[in-house]
C-alpha cells in the first residue's frame, strides 16, 4: 500500500504550529525498534527543529530534520499533560 504524499511545506507549518507545546515523539530506530519521548518543541530552524526532552533516559535536547517527519521516521503528536497525569 502506498503512503500518503505530504509536502515539506505542510510538515513545516504543522511543526511551527506546535512550537512551545508539549509533544510526544515516536522515533523509528530501525529493525522494529522504537523510542518514545515526551518534551517541548523548543526551536525551529530552516532545516531542523529541536525538542527539549522531559525524561531522564535521553539527552536534554534532540534535533530532527523535517525530512525525518516526512519519511515517517519521526512521528509527532500533541501531548496534553492534564489528561496524562
Amino acid at each position: 500500500m502506498r503512503k500518503p504524499v505530504y509536502e515539506m511545506d505542510a510538515v513545516k507549518k504543522r511543526i511551527l504550529s506546535l512550537k512551545g507545546k508539549n509533544i510526544k515523539l515516536t522515533v523509528h530506530r530501525g529493525r522494529k525498534r522504537y523510542v518514545r519521548y515526551t518534551g517541548v518543541l523548543e526551536e525551529i530552524y530552516p532545516s531542523v527543529f529541536t525538542v527539549r526532552v522531559n525524561e531522564q533516559k535521553a539527552m536534554d535536547i534532540i534535533t530532527y530534520s523535517y525530512s525525518d517527519v516526512l519519511c515517517g521516521d519521526v512521528k509527532i503528536a500533541l501531548w496534553d499533560t492534564v489528561s496524562a497525569t
